[in-house]
């Protein structure tokens, strides 16, 4: 066999990670059986929106995730195993699905070794390097693996272990045929790249099984972590040009001041409590979308939001800027949001807390909030666990303010995020009261499909760690036909003014098409 002189080098040097694959392709052979290598190095401090740009391809699955206020932001490039489902046990089956995954994926040494074997191989590429006379290329590529062999990373650093990227569709089944996005779709990336304030971590997921070349693969992972290692000197790559564009609206103004008219006729006559009522915007432009640029516009415009963007792998993106997270556990310890009741951002001061106070003591956004703490806190005793509703306040975003109001609860071991998703979607802050009645009404008062908007996106990892936001604030991007349709809903309750809901909603889409545009 001739190995490339890159390629031996690297497995020389890295003789552990070669032995480590080798002795799992022989596994897989004798067992005919495949498995998931999960590798993890530290990196150069790279902008990870720079390495969704540079690396991502419109024909394959990825996903992007960034919270500016946090400093921390994920590039998921690519798909090592990935499923989809549709139906009622959507949920149920995306928590199969990783499980089955998490089964299959082996690393290359005990997590607690990672240290000590990063140290040994810095000290034997020191020990050759004083005893050999190298040429000067030579001494530079040593320096590139001397600092990839130190980048061998303890994997129980929160940033360091695989994650399983979700998107589900606010509908069970997407009722439109040619809806681009599946109604549950998880995917392992092969490339996963999370920087937290300054430290970056890849995580390379490679399939092992009996036809893996391990010389070649080691081959690619160094020249990958190079090439990434080389973007810390780049700059995201935007037009500054404003494209001409259309806008028109799905629904006609009358027509959803007339749903709310209707809507409010419902709630007084005891069918429901509250029903949130959305509006689409489509945009044709006259140059395809810019990707990058407007995920860019968006973690500036709205750094107290988390940013995010999945792909289809068949050129249509869903993106956003959330400010409203379903679920957030860390180390067992949940948070949810409960997000209802708005108001706009003044433009003074005293405009400003005017607007604020206003909502603070609105009677009708009040009771808008309490429906979806009510709701969080049963579903959470549900599942068995013990919610504490904490002190409620203001979230401010850039043009909007919204009551607020953070819960949390200890989760045990053997409930999995999926289960909690699952119950608490969809919150009254997306559907209404009861949720079941309103959906079916939303059927019949939206003339679009929902797809991912107001629906769960976020990522797992393998200690039950996860994040998940609400799909609002959002937009499809579809660049195969350069359009794009912009979601935005606002909640119906009594005390609701028709007008008022639809300038709410105006505001919001106002905020998107800032950042697409």
């Amino acid at each position: 066999m001739t190995v490339s002189p890159c390629s031996a080098e690297f497995s020389v040097y890295n003789n552990g990670l070669y032995q480590f694959l080798t002795n799992n392709r022989a596994s897989c052979i004798k067992n005919s059986y495949a498995q998931i290598a999960s590798i993890t190095l530290e990196i150069d401090s790279v902008d990870p929106l720079i390495i969704f740009q540079k690396l991502s391809k419109s024909n394959e699955l990825n996903f992007y995730w960034e919270n500016p206020s946090k400093k921390e932001a994920i590039a998921a490039l690519d798909a090592v195993t990935k499923c989809q489902f549709a139906g009622k046990e959507r949920f149920a089956q995306a928590e199969k699905f990783i499980k089955d995954c998490l089964s299959k994926i082996v690393t290359p040494f005990p997590l607690e070794d990672y240290h000590s074997r990063s140290v040994s191989l810095q000290g034997e590429n020191k020990n050759r390097r004083n005893a050999e006379n190298t040429e000067e290329r030579d001494k530079e590529r040593l320096v590139i693996l001397d600092r990839d062999r130190s980048s061998f990373c303890n994997t129980n650093h929160s940033l360091s272990k695989p994650l399983f990227f979700c998107s589900f569709s606010f509908f069970e089944t997407c009722f439109q045929q040619d809806y681009p996005f599946s109604a549950a779709t998880i995917f392992l990336p092969k490339w996963q790249i999370t920087r937290k304030n300054d430290r970056c971590i890849l995580v390379a997921n490679i399939l092992v099984n009996a036809d893996l070349n391990i010389e070649k693969t080691l081959e690619y992972l160094w020249q990958k972590v190079t090439a990434i290692n080389k973007l810390k000197s780049h700059f995201l790559n935007v037009d500054d040009s404003r494209p001409e564009f259309t806008k028109k609206s799905i629904t006609k103004p009358i027509k959803f001041k007339q749903s709310v008219l209707s809507a409010l006729d419902s709630i007084h006559k005891g069918h429901y409590s509250k029903i949130v009522l959305a509006d689409a915007l489509n945009i044709r432009s006259s140059t395809p979308f810019d990707l990058f640029k407007s995920l860019n516009n968006l973690r500036q415009l709205h750094p107290n939001c988390c940013i995010f963007s999945t792909s289809n792998g068949k050129g249509q993106n869903f993106i956003g800027a959330s400010p409203e997270t379903l679920i957030a556990i860390r180390n067992q310890k949940l948070i949810a949001d409960a997000l209802a009741g708005s108001a706009a951002r003044g433009k003074t001061p005293q405009e400003d807390a005017k607007n604020a106070d206003c909502l603070l003591n609105s009677e009708k956004e009040r009771h808008e909030h309490s429906l979806v703490i009510d709701f969080i806190t049963q579903r959470l005793f549900s599942l068995g666990l013990l919610p504490q509703v904490l002190a409620p306040r203001l979230r401010q975003l850039s043009n909007i303010q919204h009551l607020w109001t953070p819960i949390i609860a200890k989760v045990p071991p053997d409930v999995h995020p999926l289960q909690i998703v699952a119950k608490l979607h969809p919150t009254p802050a997306v559907a209404g009261v009861a949720p079941d009645i309103a959906c079916m009404e939303i059927r019949r008062y939206e003339s679009f499909e929902r797809g991912l908007y107001a629906a769960p996106l976020g990522w797992i990892d393998s200690q039950g760690n996860c994040e998940f936001v609400v799909g609002i604030r959002s937009a499809l991007i579809d660049n195969n036909t350069k359009s794009s349709l912009l979601y935005a809903g606002a909640g119906i309750v009594p005390g609701s003014d028709p007008e008022k809901e639809f300038a709410e909603i105006q505001l919001k889409l106002q905020a998107l098409l800032k950042a697409l545009t």
